[in-house]
């Protein structure tokens, strides 16, 4: 669906309109009904791609019909998390497919703004994406009465500047518009009062360019695509660390363990032994090499303890230190932290002050009960996801390769 468009002769509207049978679909849903839309997007068991796997038929279908205030619908582009880059080949190579996913989404919920809050540092992206924009205002594909439907939409791409937090929904919409980058309390929720207070759909890159494909093929052929029960679809997956081939791969949803993905890019580096896996980008708690017979998708995933996430893999080859790498890991967390929430804010340092103590030789013997004690008292008390993205690496890590830390206790090892 995907992979096979990510060169640069893809990019043009002329290629998306004469080779991907391009505004299609869009124009098949203007036919339709908003309730018929969503009910085919809710059949095709398209779930979020950005981290939380929730169904996206269902958050559309929370938009209420009436609302006083406009409705919104906001593109994730904030790729932040660490080991995930498949949402910038996708605005690369394939703009005018999200622009039609988010025309039809924003069809199918109401709304007549949309907005690309795009990462910061995605600077080439940012200028094709309003490349494309352009080109698609040019022919009538955004703005007003498009493609002759009577409906009005405009689109508008919004740079970030750098802010992981700003990934969660609630920390972007601040961000969109122009407060402090945080999360916020919820209830309400964006379908209720999101951007300037009205109600927003935020859906991520990934999730969007699968709008079409639906649309044009059906909700139930995109559902058979996927081999488990919830999910549809192919799925990009960012494999990184230590194989032979890094990048991205397109999968059937469902269809291969983590032990094939890792085969599928040339197995671990040098031929050496596989020491550990993180699945899902670096909030997911890690696989040891034992594991990694477990399919990779999302539920099965949660039955051994970890994630699908991003969809980004990270693998690490047996002789890489993990005390290093949860060092590593959890100063991004303390760095990226918000500050809003006690737990977060305060563990978070914490953590990483601990770590960088046994690193350096001086840790204590009582200092990996009390990581797990501080993980504890973070995992879930904080407003958004970033305090248990921050806790759960670190409790993995010391429960699963507890021996690695108890070294470096022991003045056998030093950072």
């Amino acid at each position: 669906m995907y992979i096979q468009y990510f060169n640069d002769e893809c990019r043009p509207l002329s290629f998306y309109l004469e080779k991907m049978n391009g505004y299609a679909a869009s124009k098949k849903a203007f036919g339709m009904s908003q309730d018929d839309i969503i009910n085919e997007v809710k059949k095709s068991n398209l779930r979020g791609r950005g981290g939380a796997g929730f169904p996206t038929g269902m958050k559309w279908g929370f938009i209420p019909k009436q609302s006083a205030k406009p409705k919104y619908l906001v593109c994730n582009a904030d790729e932040s998390e660490p080991g995930t880059f498949k949402d910038r080949d996708l605005m690369r190579y394939t703009p005018h497919l999200l622009i039609e996913g988010m025309l039809i989404a924003a069809f199918a919920v109401g709304a007549h703004h949309g907005y690309i809050y795009i990462r910061g540092e995605y600077t080439r992206e940012a200028k094709l994406l309003q490349i494309a924009i352009d080109e698609a205002y040019a022919k009538g594909y955004l703005g007003k009465n498009v493609q002759g439907s009577g409906f009005d939409f405009d689109l508008t791409v919004h740079r970030g500047a750098g802010a992981y937090i700003c990934g969660e929904e609630t920390g972007l919409l601040n961000s969109l518009e122009g407060k402090r980058g945080e999360p916020r309390v919820k209830p309400p929720f964006p379908a209720q009062a999101g951007a300037f207070g009205g109600p927003t759909v935020v859906n991520n890159v990934e999730t969007l360019t699968a709008v079409p494909y639906i649309i044009n093929k059906g909700g139930e052929w995109f559902s058979a695509l996927g081999k488990v029960e919830k999910s549809g679809g192919t799925r990009i997956i960012c494999v990184s660390g230590h194989v032979n081939k890094p990048g991205l791969y397109e999968i059937n949803a469902g269809s291969m363990t983590v032990r094939q993905i890792i085969d599928l890019a040339g197995g671990v580096l040098g031929g050496k032994k596989l020491k550990a896996v993180i699945p899902g980008g670096s909030s997911a708690p890690v696989l040891t090499a034992d594991e990694i017979d477990v399919i990779y998708d999302i539920e099965p995933l949660m039955k051994v303890g970890t994630m699908m996430g991003s969809a980004a893999m990270m693998v690490v080859s047996e002789d890489y230190c993990m005390v290093k790498l949860i060092q590593r890991i959890t100063k991004f967390y303390a760095h990226e932290s918000c500050g809003q929430c006690t737990p977060c804010r305060e563990g978070c340092k914490w953590m990483e002050d601990v770590l960088e103590r046994i690193l350096h030789g001086k840790g204590r013997e009582q200092d990996l009960n009390l990581l797990l004690d501080i993980t504890d008292n973070i995992a879930g008390k904080t407003l958004c996801a970033l305090g248990d993205a921050a806790a759960g690496p670190v409790a993995s890590f010391v429960k699963k390769f507890k021996p690695e830390f108890e070294a470096y206790i022991r003045g056998e090892k030093h950072g």
